[in-house]
């Protein structure tokens, strides 16, 4: 009666075999705050598109109705020495150019609210979602994506078009030809570049 079996070569063949599919199958563990942020923030300008799309603010009875309209804004406070950059998602109800905590959107995977949750105050907790120096480490935010001061926002209209201002007009400064960027930089990992379409508001990101 014959008996087959594996010789040692082919049994250390098929070992390193194996351990080579193992490599390549298993999943990066190393995290990385920079793309963690990048996506995040990405994901949320969607979202701020979503709710503009879904929540038309016009109203004929009001001549300035569209301060009113959904946003993402980048400000950044100084607490205790250190500057803090987050953001915000909000519709400006009472026209005051900053978000109240009734202002401002609900993440609807955390359920946190998507600003400071305060009332014009600038300041930031540690733990909030949006905070992006605190969660990620971003040490700096930039970018093309302002108009008309110094905060990086995005507004929608209701049919998800950008632009870069809510104050000025109602059609007033569109997203250019080419996009406009919103460039966060990591202390150790690099910068990533956040691109909006013109027209579209269509996401995309880079990293260098």
């Amino acid at each position: 009666m014959k008996r087959f079996a594996f010789t040692m070569l082919e049994f250390i063949f098929v070992v390193i075999v194996i351990g080579i599919i193992a490599v390549l199958a298993m999943p990066n563990l190393r995290r990385n705050p920079l793309q963690e942020a990048a996506e995040q923030v990405a994901s949320h300008i969607r979202y701020t598109q979503h709710l503009a799309m879904v929540d038309d603010k016009y109203d004929p009875a009001d001549a300035t109705w569209w301060q009113t309209r959904w946003q993402i804004r980048f400000p950044h406070t100084t607490i205790a020495g250190e500057k803090i950059y987050y953001y915000e998602v909000f519709r400006d109800e009472n026209k005051a150019g900053n978000s109240n905590a009734n202002e401002e959107a609900i993440d609807p995977l955390t359920r946190q609210t998507l600003g400071d949750g305060v009332t014009a105050v600038a300041s930031i907790s540690e733990d909030a979602v949006v905070n992006l120096t605190k969660n990620f480490g971003i040490s700096k935010v930039g970018g093309t994506c302002v108009m008309g001061g110094a905060f990086r926002t995005v507004v929608f209209d209701h049919l998800g078009r950008p632009y870069l201002d809510t104050y000025t007009g109602l059609y007033s400064n569109p997203v250019p030809n080419g996009g406009c960027t919103i460039q966060m930089q990591h202390q150790s990992d690099g910068n990533a570049t956040i691109t909006v379409q013109a027209q579209t508001g269509y996401v995309s990101i880079a990293y260098n």
